[in-house]
């Protein structure tokens, strides 16, 4: 399990992990808030349940997925926490019914 290294100088926020409330400071990524839990994890694998955690932290590997206020598949390490947001695991193949989803949202052509 990870620690910050200072105390923070930034405003604290409350995020929600698993419906769990868990201390953050603000400008952080969910990611790095993550990593500071007992578990780690932030998402299993579709086929074997494998749990994976945010690597790469750069938004490359795709290790960090996780739900974020009702989003499927958010690149955790590239979000920034903002107090009251609800992060949840990512638990095997993400459905899309009854989720909302970036898809449509955001263009990859300009």
């Amino acid at each position: 399990m990870f620690r910050k290294l200072h105390d923070p100088g930034a405003a604290a926020v409350t995020v929600y992990i698993d419906g769990s409330p868990v201390s953050a400071e603000a400008g952080e990524s969910i990611a790095a808030v993550l990593l500071r839990q007992e578990e780690i994890w932030s998402r299993t694998t579709p086929v074997t349940q494998a749990k994976r955690a945010p690597y790469c932290m750069m938004g490359v590997c795709f290790d960090c997925l996780a739900e974020v206020d009702g989003v499927a598949s958010v690149q955790t390490c590239l979000t920034t926490v903002r107090d009251g947001m609800r992060v949840a695991r990512q638990r095997g193949k993400r459905s899309l019914i009854g989720k909302r989803s970036l898809i449509g949202k955001r263009s990859l052509i300009a």
